[in-house]
């Protein structure tokens, strides 16, 4: 007996130094010895908390996990400087890096274009060196760029296929595709002609995969692929059920709830207009424009904007955003049962760890019209932050010219400022549980003025229906709001400074605030699993 317990114990032992060593190889290849130790700036110090004294990567900022290993690297839009590790070679389960919209410069690893799982990676130019003789695919998957030259590949379809092995491999399957002497002289086998591990390739032997049938269609394939893609009006036309799964409507806009044949949840937001002639080119302009500005945020704590619809016959102007299932705060603040304290604080830090990511993009994403209807609680009752109300501020773009529009963005500065005061009587509604305005007590701020005007009297403010709170964290939002709230818009904080003074009382990190399950992360898994089958 003493003899098989000893052998059963050296293999349990011995499998835990296995899963101690994995997970040293993976904190390794990202920390000190691989990625951060490449960067030279991380003027946001998102990589904070990349510290090898909590040698767990999947609780480090920007690394997604599936059963303990690492499966995604999202650092994008963060102005990180430097250069790739080729440790990042050593992530061995790794399926998807997103680095675009960084300061990254050098060469692709090559050890990176080995990882057999890697199907997704997105990155700047800076990365994909200019030198003669090469040849690459571009991300729009339909050409091939010789030299600066475009060259239309007939043979290839919308057939997504990961990377499987070395680039040399699908370059020459690509070769064969295209009949000899296509690329065979043009490409060279260095790292420096990586420039995206997503090859459209497809066999004369594959067959093809038909809409819907691995729950994303071809379009909304691509919708995890490469960004912002345009969507054909008849897959979300399936997707609403005709569009008859209406979840609101307004003057300028409809929202509707979309369902993939996978399960995944999806929200499209449409404008009312139904004809071209009143769709005017300003408001071509900034519902493009628009688009790319939300294509710039991807924060876990935001209503991320996954693609758009833009049809003339019949005329369709829509965006695909994913989806929060547990409506809006104001539902759960004025309707339903009151959220206890402890949510409320996480649904302020959300929003506010998401305002701070917009108001550090550069050139900065201000919300347009921030409050409780605009943020959404996931399943796990996490905020996320939606910017669809701008419907109406595009309809109100038929109005004004061309040079308007143009110059239109310049106040964006001045818009920051407006959010932090948004912010401030968001805060004094969740505490309170108290409308921004009603016919009863009017607005919500001169309610509250009494109040804020005694400090020893600021109790007065919480909602009586809560069951606790904690005087601190209140006390804390107290001079939040204060600050927030100054008519001199130049005294008012940076978001910045607001979560430095609320994490004084409120310890609650930008992990914490995140939904704990996102149906984003889980659906563009679903993707990739099923194009490695």
């Amino acid at each position: 007996m003493g003899g098989r317990w000893n052998t059963y114990g050296f293999k349990l032992s011995y499998l835990a130094l296995l899963i101690i060593l994995y997970h040293v190889h993976e904190c390794s290849s990202l920390n000190s010895e691989g990625l951060r130790s490449k960067v030279d700036c991380d003027p946001y110090g998102i990589l904070a908390n990349w510290n090898l004294d909590h040698c767990d990567p999947c609780m480090w900022f920007g690394v997604q996990c599936l059963a303990g290993k690492v499966q995604m690297l999202d650092l994008h839009g963060n102005s990180l400087e430097g250069t790739l590790a080729p440790e990042l070679g050593n992530l061995t389960h790794l399926r998807s890096m997103l680095i675009r919209n960084n300061n990254l410069e050098g060469k692709i690893p090559f050890e990176i274009g080995k990882l057999r799982l890697l199907s997704k990676l997105q990155f700047d130019e800076a990365l994909t060196p200019a030198a003669g003789g090469t040849c690459c695919l571009n991300r729009k998957f339909a050409h091939c760029i010789c030299h600066g030259s475009l060259i239309p590949l007939k043979t290839v379809d919308s057939f997504i296929r990961p990377l499987k092995g070395t680039l040399v491999r699908y370059f020459t399957l690509f070769s064969r595709q295209l009949g000899s002497g296509s690329l065979d002289n043009q490409i060279g086998y260095s790292s420096d002609n990586l420039p995206t591990v997503f090859l459209v390739y497809r066999s004369r032997a594959a067959k093809p995969i038909g809409p819907w049938k691995t729950g994303l269609s071809g379009q909304l394939q691509k919708a995890f692929v490469i960004g912002v893609p345009k969507l054909n009006r008849s897959e979300l036309e399936t997707a609403c059920e005709d569009f008859s799964n209406i979840i609101s409507s307004h003057d300028a806009y409809i929202i509707y709830k979309g369902t993939l044949s996978s399960g995944v949840e999806i929200v499209v937001a449409s404008t009312t207009l139904t004809s071209l002639e009143d769709w005017s080119e300003s408001s071509e302009i900034a519902f493009r424009k628009k688009i790319d500005t939300l294509s710039r945020v991807n924060h876990k704590n935001f209503v991320n904007l996954i693609g758009y619809c833009k049809e003339d016959e019949p005329f369709t102007r829509m965006m695909v955003f994913d989806y929060a299932p547990n409506g809006t705060l104001s539902v759960h603040l004025h309707e339903t049962d009151p959220l206890e304290w402890s949510a409320r604080m996480r649904a302020i830090m959300g929003t506010a760890y998401c305002l701070q990511y917009m108001h550090d993009l550069n050139p900065p994403v201000p919300h347009s019209s921030l409050d409780s209807n605009a943020i959404f609680l996931t399943d796990d009752y996490a905020a996320k932050i939606t910017e669809i109300g701008f419907w109406s501020e595009l309809i109100a773009k038929s109005k004004d010219s061309r040079d308007d529009l143009e110059n239109s963005e310049l106040s964006a500065l001045a818009d920051l400022e407006t959010n932090i005061y948004s912010f401030g009587i968001l805060l004094l509604e969740i505490i309170s549980g108290k409308s921004p305005y009603s016919e009863e007590q009017g607005s919500l701020l001169n309610w509250a003025e009494q109040y804020l005007k005694d400090k020893m009297n600021v109790s007065s403010l919480v909602d009586p229906t809560l069951k606790s709170f904690k005087n601190n964290e209140l006390m804390a939002i107290y001079v939040v709001i204060e600050e927030c709230l100054q008519e001199n818009i130049r005294k008012r904080p940076t978001i910045t400074e607001v979560i430095a003074k609320l994490r004084e009382a409120i310890d609650i990190s930008p992990d914490a605030a995140v939904p704990r399950l996102s149906p984003l992360w889980w659906a563009e898994l679903e993707l990739l699993s099923s194009e490695a089958a």
